[in-house]
């Protein structure tokens, strides 16, 4: 007979044929104990925790910058989304207005000793900052409301000064808009910044302000008053409401003489808006 017919095997493939092939040495089988076992997969495990660590340390270097970045991402975004409507130039201007406005909280809030977040800017909507509260009282809610707006027309401002240096009809518009903005946030009404400082002098101005709001938004329909309608009528209700119990009494317990400060600022921030609406004017091209 001749040799034998190799065996074809479904996984392994040819077996050797022992008439043709040289015998092959028996595989040693080590004989490895659980305690080695264990052993070496300890000193696997921590080969990668090793290489996570050095990752993990990346990662917790770059956390404390996580804010900055997401506040950047967010005025890319809000950038992009203005400038298909009024151009790059013009939404970067409007996007700076805005954080100009927000840093303004930012540091009242923590002058009063409240960590706030970075702003974080949703586009058609403006900016947010995130804070566990407003204050102590009633008077830091004032001021840390009021801080944006005062900020925000400083900006205003210094975009109306670079148009009177320029004559750059782009820096008119700008501050017409920020005047605007900031003038609009002084409504009386919550959550804007008006309603903020409604609360330090009578909280009843909010029905008042709420009223105003309603026949602006008959006259202007418009989505935003819309949505800060909504938001301001659960929040009015809910703070009057509390007003009647002894944390809203302790809470809306104000100085008159810090009344009378937050009616002056208030009062003088408002008709500066208007005078610089007027300066900053831009009559429509027929």
């Amino acid at each position: 007979m001749g040799p034998a017919t190799p065996e074809i095997h479904p996984l392994v493939g040819i077996d050797p044929d022992p008439a043709t092939d040289p015998p092959q040495p028996s595989p040693i089988r080590e004989d490895r104990s659980l305690p080695k076992r264990l052993a070496a997969g300890a000193a696997a495990l921590v080969a990668l925790l090793a290489k996570f660590g050095a990752g993990l340390k990346w990662l917790l270097l770059l956390l404390p910058k996580a804010k900055v970045l997401t506040t950047a991402g967010t005025m890319l975004v809000s950038i992009a989304a203005y400038a298909l409507i009024w151009g790059w130039q013009f939404g970067l201007g409007f996007v700076l207005l805005l954080l100009v406005h927000e840093l303004g909280h930012v540091l009242q809030l923590r002058r009063e000793g409240v960590k706030a977040s970075a702003p974080v800017f949703i586009p058609f909507l403006g900016a947010v900052i995130g804070s566990k509260s407003l204050g102590d009282d009633a008077a830091a809610e004032a001021r840390v409301g009021l801080a944006g707006p005062v900020l925000g027309s400083l900006g205003a401002l210094a975009a109306l000064a670079i148009y009177g240096a320029t004559d750059s009809d782009l820096f008119r518009a700008l501050a017409f808009t920020g005047f605007f903005l900031n003038l609009f946030n002084l409504l009386p009404v919550l959550p804007l910044d008006g309603g903020r400082a409604m609360a330090a002098l009578s909280p009843w101005v909010w029905l008042v302000g709420f009223a105003g709001l309603i026949a602006l938004a008959l006259y202007f329909p418009n989505p935003i008053i819309l949505l800060i309608l909504l938001v301001g009528a659960a929040e009015t209700w809910r703070r009057l409401r509390l007003r009647h119990t002894p944390e809203g009494r302790r809470y809306h317990r104000v100085e008159p003489l810090t009344r009378v400060g937050v009616a002056i600022v208030y009062i003088g921030l408002a008709a500066g808006l208007v005078l610089g609406m007027h300066f900053s004017h831009l009559p429509r091209s027929v």
